[in-house]
């Protein structure tokens, strides 16, 4: 039996109606869009932040860079120490520590203490998105798993889409420390929801930490990884600094950030349904035809980044790209063997090295006078070289599949 297959089949669950199972997939949604929110939503407000603490632009990006080590931190950290507890309990506590994070970063007094405390907020990120896709992929058939991902992750879209642009608002309005607020009433929701739907279940049979640290052996993992890591990390040296690139490139006026941001969204939206539906299809030819994608459209937004129109036609496509994230999630979970927990979580450490990477080289772009533009040749560059990267991982399973025969 295929080690998905085993996966799907492994339900701690017994079978739920549609209903019941559309009700979790709400539950897990909510707390991504929470977690969406959150984590982009500074990226709109990058300029009133360094207002309000006093710092830079570039400075305050360094918020963006600590929540995105905190995931890469603590999504490995946290699914091997909670290897025996239950997918529930686990997300329950994950998104109650996410909720209280931002509720104190709302009241950070100063620049190191927000960073810092960003930093502990994206701990649980990692994990929380890594046992919900467990949970989505083990309540459906395996020709399907992608797309039930992919609906769970609609909350991290639509977060793009409705949450950060309206955060976005309500930052440059009132206050930027309310939108932190919003978000960690987002996160109490959400455990409200998962507790009511989310039904109890057991411990897996032999779930220990060292099952999980296996994980580590395996050169798939790292190489899918990696992908992530590399060559999703344009996305976010161009999303980063989107806001300042639409009034400072482009001459927008600041009240149409919210629109740029928008459309981001819907592109982030379409993309994650999309690219799902084809990686049911072909998971390898989407996550490489996605690369592709992203290396041109961001190339395209650095030579038109002064045009309005066409900066607001290459955000909605360069948004598209995240039709990746659904894909490598997959993917881990097929080399992941019985390391599924650790392998699931380590995706979201991958995006963000990827937000971390993008989000620093973006600044350094910047910094050293190419200007705000600059981020979407950097963020081509960092998709070829992912390209780099899934060409080793192609060739990697070719020489098992060719092992295994012989």
């Amino acid at each position: 039996m295929s080690t998905s297959t085993t996966a799907t089949q492994s339900s701690p669950h017994a079978p739920l109606s549609p209903t019941a199972r559309a009700l979790v997939e709400v539950a897990l949604a909510m707390g991504g869009f929470g977690i969406g929110t959150g984590e982009f939503a500074i990226m709109g407000l990058l300029p009133n932040v360094a207002t309000g603490l006093g710092v830079t632009t570039p400075q305050a990006g360094h918020a963006i860079s600590a929540y995105a080590l905190g995931v890469v931190v603590g999504a490995p950290i946290i699914a091997v120490l909670a290897a025996k507890l239950t997918r529930r309990h686990l997300l329950l506590l994950l998104m109650a520590i996410f909720a209280v994070g931002n509720l104190v970063s709302a009241f950070a007094p100063g620049y190191l203490s927000f960073v810092f405390l960003r930093f502990l907020t994206g701990l649980p990120h990692g994990a929380y998105f890594g046992v919900a896709a467990l949970v989505a992929a083990s309540m459906v058939a395996p020709n399907r798993r992608t797309q039930a991902v992919a609906r769970v992750m609609t909350g991290l879209t639509i977060a793009t889409l409705v949450g950060t642009p309206v955060a976005t608002w309500f930052g440059q309005e009132l206050s930027w420390r309310l939108a932190f607020g919003i978000v960690g009433g987002i996160g109490i929701l959400t455990v409200a929801l998962i507790w009511f739907f989310l039904p109890q279940d057991k411990v897996r049979p032999g779930a220990s930490p060292l099952r999980e640290l296996a994980a580590f052996k395996r050169k798939s993992i790292w190489l899918t990884l990696g992908v992530g890591a590399v060559g999703f990390g344009g996305f976010f040296s161009v999303f980063s600094y989107i806001a300042s690139t639409a009034t400072e490139v482009a001459m927008m006026p600041t009240y149409l950030v919210p629109m740029i941001m928008t459309l981001f969204g819907l592109g982030c939206v379409l993309g994650n349904l999309a690219g799902a539906w084809l990686a049911d299809k072909s998971l390898m030819k989407t996550i490489g035809g996605t690369l592709i994608w992203s290396a041109f459209f961001q190339t395209l937004l650095w030579l038109t980044a002064s045009n309005p129109y066409a900066l607001s036609a290459c955000v909605f496509l360069c948004g598209c790209g995240i039709a990746i994230g659904p894909a490598l999630q997959i993917r881990l979970m097929d080399v992941a063997a019985d390391s599924q927990t650790l392998a699931a979580a380590l995706n979201h450490s991958g995006f963000n090295i990827a937000n971390a990477l993008g989000a620093w080289l973006g600044g350094l772009a910047i910094t050293a006078g190419y200007g705000f533009a600059s981020t979407g040749w950097v963020g081509a560059l960092l998709a070829v070289a992912g390209m780099g990267v899934f060409a080793l991982a192609v060739q990697d399973d070719r020489r098992r599949k060719t092992a295994i025969r012989v």
